[in-house]
């Protein structure tokens, strides 16, 4: 089954909004993979709005299930993660200042910067996930940078999804298919929800994780954290 890593950038930020720990981070994540979620994820930005740096090796210390760290790579960032070896790094090409990450690499105009990038983090034993949009000749550029796998940008998908959903998921498979034939591994994250998440799942059958964050805890506002995660599984078990 496509395993669930919860993003949990969102609790960061509304325990920064009363300078407390309130919301307790390191309690949440806990939580979370009681309730059953098979990993979590943190996006720390250059203003850590939300997810801090002093985050990290707290986070590393007590997450038993997989631990992602995502961002943009820059040196501050790189050395965070080579000092701190989470199961995986994704990529993420946001520059500083954006609200969220909204587009994926262009490996093929990038490829000898994430090459380099690529091999440090390696040669410090993380896991390497390049985030992409669902484009063909990206895909198969990414292979070339020595990376493990791809997470596909799935905003598009999301927006699409009502309007028609089998044109939205298109470009996915296909591109998923490609990635599959080059032996890369396919994650998958942004606006996935209780919507759309059943049917992307359904259609990349070769996808191995979805990352989900705003949505999964604004549900969990309704329904609570443990009924919510429980909730997304479910929608990742449907066949």
């Amino acid at each position: 089954m496509t395993r669930l890593s919860v993003n949990i950038n969102k609790i960061a930020l509304i325990r920064n909004s009363r300078g407390s720990n309130l919301p307790n981070l390191s309690q949440v994540a806990k939580d979370c993979e009681e309730f059953g979620a098979e990993g979590i994820t943190v996006h720390p930005r250059p203003d850590e709005r939300h997810i801090r740096y002093d985050d990290i090796p707290v986070l590393k210390e007590i997450v038993t299930t997989e631990f992602n760290i995502e961002g943009f790579p820059n040196e501050k960032f790189l050395k965070m993660v080579c000092e701190h070896k989470p199961h995986q790094c994704t990529l993420v090409p946001d520059p500083p200042g954006v609200l969220t990450s909204s587009e994926g690499w262009d490996t093929i105009t990038h490829k000898d910067f994430l090459t380099d990038v690529i091999k440090r983090l390696h040669d410090h034993g993380v896991r390497v996930s390049l985030f992409l949009e669902a484009n063909d000749d990206h895909v198969k550029a990414a292979k070339e940078t020595g990376t493990d796998r791809i997470e596909f940008y799935t905003g598009s998908y999301a927006n699409a999804f009502f309007k028609d959903r089998t044109t939205a998921i298109k470009a996915h498979a296909d591109a998923s298919k490609i990635a599959a034939a080059y032996k890369l591994g396919v994650n998958a994250g942004h606006d996935l929800n209780l919507d759309n998440l059943s049917f992307y799942n359904q259609n990349l059958p070769n996808l191995l994780e979805v990352s989900i964050g705003h949505a999964l805890v604004s549900d969990a506002l309704y329904y609570g954290l443990k009924n919510t995660i429980q909730m997304y599984l479910h929608q990742l078990s449907k066949k």
